[in-house]
């Protein structure tokens, strides 16, 4: 072997193998771009067909989504609460089962370790889905509690279903009375022969519901949905990760990596983040029992805050990825924009951006330093930034009930 076979032969064997999903059989035929990324280890869409048709099929018609990656655990047992509520900032001990909440967790510094979602399924019986893999510091918070915790990321195939039409289309793919099922509310249904799980739940500011079933459904849950397609009923497209981007962006939701550090993996002291500098002091209950930094961050509130997540929307038409914020009284750099999209439906530009403040408020001005590239030539520009308090699009649909039959 010589020494260019010798290389190749070690680049190979440090490739990742990744996972197939459960719809991977489904996923493969409509990948028509190849567009593959990892996401937790399986092998997930970045883009389908076309990033423009995937983003209107979110705010236009249907989309679907193979959410198998999502990290998911299994939390049950007589302190299953108790121990929850420990983990957790926000107060849960009165989440219904049947009901969904979204919550944050920190170390106890009173730095964000991650966000996800609480199921809460039946009574002593809950699933906490999150971005990252989680079990080693749910093990760990979990000693002195009678509580059982499995992780059942590739036990559970879940699907996201979101669009204005998501209800006409599964409730025409046999899913009934999903028409009294209210945001984060979770039911158990039946389509056909299979046994489903629907949340009112999703991460596109649209109409959505997740469809969580056992692996061996997947292509029946799929093919049931795809069918209507095929009889002209209804515009359905499998969407990526890239437009799932596009939409989160637009709603306002946040996400760990992209927008903040966690504290697990943030190296240096100063870039991990709160809840408070993320904009999440509203998910932080001071009013319930002790909880992993309940003390940080009550003292972090009786300080004057430092810098903040913020929703910014840019004028202007260039991108303005990576750039840099400045005040505009003294000409200081205050941030940095995190994430970016040029909202075709809105027809500006969107960002969050972590912000510095100064003397504990928020500059009166603030501007980007945009730089992007014209035919090959770098070029500088500035755009004035707005805040947006509220989310840049959440459509009415989202939350009413019953929601329209388009």
């Amino acid at each position: 072997m010589n020494i260019r076979d010798k290389d190749l032969s070690t680049a190979i064997d440090h490739r990742e193998i990744l996972q197939p999903s459960p719809f991977q059989a489904r996923v493969d035929e409509h990948g028509l771009v190849q567009n593959w990324m990892s996401w937790n280890g399986y092998k997930t869409a970045r883009v389908y067909d076309t990033l423009a048709s995937e983003y209107f099929a979110v705010r236009s018609t249907c989309s679907v989504m193979d959410l198998t990656p999502m990290e998911k655990y299994r939390i049950s047992g007589p302190q299953a609460k108790a121990f929850l509520n420990r983990l957790v900032t926000r107060d849960i001990s009165n989440l219904k089962p049947g009901r969904v909440t979204y919550v944050i967790w920190c170390n106890d510094e009173g730095k964000v370790l991650d966000d996800g979602t609480l199921f809460h399924l039946r009574e002593g019986d809950y699933r906490l889905c999150a971005q990252h893999h989680q079990l080693d510091w749910l093990l760990l918070s979990s000693l002195g509690f009678d509580v059982s915790i499995e992780h059942e990321t590739h036990e559970v195939a879940a699907l996201a279903v979101q669009g204005p039409t998501a209800f006409a289309v599964l409730t025409g793919a046999g899913i009934a009375d999903l028409e009294v099922v209210k945001p984060f509310d979770n039911v158990a249904r039946t389509l056909g022969d299979i046994d489903v799980m629907v949340s009112r739940t999703g991460f596109t500011g649209d109409l959505g519901y997740e469809c969580w079933v056992d692996p061996k459904d997947a292509l029946a849950l799929w093919d049931a949905i795809f069918a209507l397609k095929q009889q002209g009923l209804f515009d359905i497209r499998p969407i990526g990760l890239g437009a799932l981007d596009m939409v989160r962006i637009e709603a306002g939701f946040i996400m760990p990596g992209d927008d903040f550090n966690t504290a697990e993996t943030a190296v240096r002291a100063d870039r991990d983040r709160s809840p408070y500098e993320l904009g999440l002091g509203w998910l932080v209950n001071f009013d319930k029992p002790y909880f992993t930094g309940k003390q940080a961050l009550i003292a972090e509130r009786a300080r004057p805050a430092k810098r903040q997540l913020l929703k910014l929307i840019i004028e202007g038409n260039k991108p303005p990825q990576d750039a840099f914020l400045y005040d505009s009284k003294n000409g200081s750099r205050i941030g940095t924009i995190t994430s970016c999209v040029w909202s075709p439906i809105l027809k500006t530009n969107v960002t969050l951006a972590d912000v510095s403040f100064i003397d504990g408020k928020l500059p009166s001005e603030i501007w980007a330093e945009i730089y992007y590239q014209k035919e090959l030539e770098w070029r500088a520009t500035w755009a004035k930034c707005r805040i947006s308090e509220k989310a840049f699009w959440i459509h009415p649909r989202s939350s009413a009930t019953p929601p329209n039959n388009l």
